[in-house]
């Protein structure tokens, strides 16, 4: 049986999987565009059992359903208008994540890890909830081609999303996310990670957040929808 395995380097919340990536990794066993449906938490170093499904696949942990993947058609989502390096980084100043938390370590945006991908996602006054980091993905998120892999840009998308739709830490978790990725993303390379609020409703909210490039231009995009638990 076909397996996925989440090296514990890459973790989100201590001692899982970081949301992004294991949706990003699971998503790369379809062949088009996917949405990633995260069921229970990722464990680390751990084989998860892939299932094909009706077109589907599935990783289960045991008897226990971790994450799926079903085809999706085309993300429709429309970016707002373009953030530049400078107000990325003035925004930074703003991260609201303590250094103490339950994703202080998170590989993508922990605070009190050295060596996390520093995308620490800040609020721009004056644009309705739109959040922003700079983001220069590190030489080991390349593949050969010098393109980072697609399950780093998953992951770089998945963290800014939940500072859009909360401005201080209360604990909720990814449970579905879906990433396009138009063109290219160059290790080495400074972009623009951005990410604003679409809807919230009781204990869920949904963002949208774009990989931005020279000049604005959108180079990926996506739409994740978190829950916080009973």
């Amino acid at each position: 049986m076909t397996t996925l395995t989440i090296p514990a380097r890459f973790n989100g919340p201590t001692g899982k999987g970081n949301g992004g990536y294991s949706a990003g990794l699971l998503a790369a066993e379809l062949a088009g565009p996917a949405v990633v449906s995260l069921r229970s938490p990722v464990p680390l170093d751990t084989p998860l059992d892939l299932v094909p499904a009706d077109g589907a696949v599935r990783a289960f942990d045991g008897e226990t359903l971790v994450a799926e993947a079903e085809p999706a058609p085309a993300l429709e989502l429309d970016v707002p208008g373009p953030v530049s390096g400078a107000e990325a980084r003035a925004a930074m100043e703003s991260y609201a994540s303590p250094l103490e938390s339950p994703f202080s370590r998170c590989f993508v945006c922990g605070p009190a890890r050295e060596d996390s991908m520093e995308v620490f996602a800040g609020r721009i006054p004056g644009r309705d909830g739109l959040v922003a980091s700079t983001w220069t993905p590190p030489e080991w998120s390349a593949g050969e081609d010098g393109a980072v892999r697609p399950e780093f840009v998953w992951a770089a998308l998945d963290c800014p999303t939940y500072w859009a739709v909360y401005e201080e830490l209360v604990l909720a978790f990814l449970v579905r996310q879906e990433v396009e990725i138009e063109a290219p993303i160059v290790a080495g390379t400074e972009y623009v990670l951005i990410s604003w609020p679409l809807a919230m409703d009781g204990r869920k909210r949904a963002a949208g957040a774009a990989v931005l490039g020279a000049g604005g231009a959108v180079l990926a995009r996506g739409e994740a929808l978190m829950v916080e638990p009973r």
